[in-house]
């Protein structure tokens, strides 16, 4: 549905995009993850027709962005980070500007209004002005006129800001609802966020991928070795000294020493599960396991370890 190829982006000295290229299916979830200045809005702006690249291509379904523009945004939905609102119109003013401007008439405006005042929870403020309404409303109002045309595509740049977390839920929601019939790429920078809505992650750092696939996928890439904790009521040392003599150990970490009790984290050179090793040595020296699990990235290790990795190489 989406096919972006090469996308390059300078602001005079500064690179926003850097050879940037992903796909995105019809009915996924994309989100696209970095730190601030990484160039997701910078993507997202190419992608919605607003800005053009200085290098590459990019197809939203059959229309190519920078030849049909037009056409791209007829079947395209846009949330920007700063929704585009004027404070003095109501909220009714407003959406039947967007609809008016969307050539949207008769029963079929009629439908696309009932259902984003329903689905944006824009009821009780229909008649109040924008400038009037706290950030939250104003962030489902910049929705409503994303959605208000029914477009097939759908990009948001940070949809749940300002909003709390009941709000967050039910836009959360409503993104997964509207995903069985569109596509759809949101931008954020909470990562428990994108965890839980997207199918597929762009981690982009300074302009450059540094991360693609889902969490699993991307965790995968980043430990081709097998990470477990391990705890037994053991002295550090002694439990130190006995792992150093499995050949497949490459590296121990002591997290915890309490109460007799050792934790320690255990990584070895092949993804081969090594939990028959660990017990067979806690049985063998008459060590009293407390835990044996594999030890996985969390999103948060996934992040800090793929930017501080780019900032390194860079």
């Amino acid at each position: 549905m989406i096919e972006v190829q090469g996308l390059c982006m300078h602001y005079g000295p500064t690179v926003a995009l850097d050879n940037v290229s992903f796909t995105v299916k019809k009915g996924e979830i994309f989100g696209l993850l970095g730190p601030n200045g990484a160039g997701k809005t910078t993507t997202m702006r190419i992608l919605a027709t607003h800005i053009m690249p200085v290098k590459g291509s990019a197809k939203i379904g059959d229309f190519n962005v920078l030849e049909d523009p037009k056409k791209v945004r007829s079947i395209l939905g846009y949330l920007p980070e700063n929704a585009p609102l004027y404070p003095e119109m109501e909220v009714a003013e407003y959406l039947n500007f967007v609809l008016q401007a969307r050539n949207l008439t008769g029963n079929t405006k009629k439908k696309r209004l009932d259902w984003v005042l329903i689905h944006c929870g824009l009821k009780n403020v229909y008649h109040r002005p924008i400038g009037d309404l706290s950030k939250g409303y104003r962030q489902r109002v910049g929705l409503a006129q994303a959605l208000i045309h029914d477009p097939q595509v759908l990009i948001l740049d940070e949809p749940t800001s300002g909003l709390d977390p009941v709000q967050i839920m039910s836009i959360r929601e409503l993104i997964k609802e509207l995903a069985k019939e569109k596509t759809i790429i949101l931008s954020t920078h909470i990562l428990q966020e994108a965890a839980a809505i997207s199918d597929k992650l762009l981690i982009i750092d300074r302009g450059r991928i540094v991360g693609k696939g889902s969490v699993d996928e991307i965790a995968q890439s980043l430990q081709p070795c097998t990470t477990t904790r391990f705890a037994v009521r053991t002295p550090a040392s002694e439990v130190k000294n006995s792992l150093s003599k499995i050949p497949k150990i490459v590296k121990t970490e002591i997290l915890n020493e309490k109460e007799g009790i050792t934790d320690i984290l255990v990584e070895t050179s092949t993804k081969d599960s090594i939990w028959e090793d660990l017990s067979s040595l806690a049985r063998m020296n008459g060590w009293d396991i407390k835990e044996i699990r594999e030890h996985s990235f969390s999103l948060e290790d996934i992040f800090l370890s793929l930017v501080d990795k780019e900032r390194v190489e860079k």
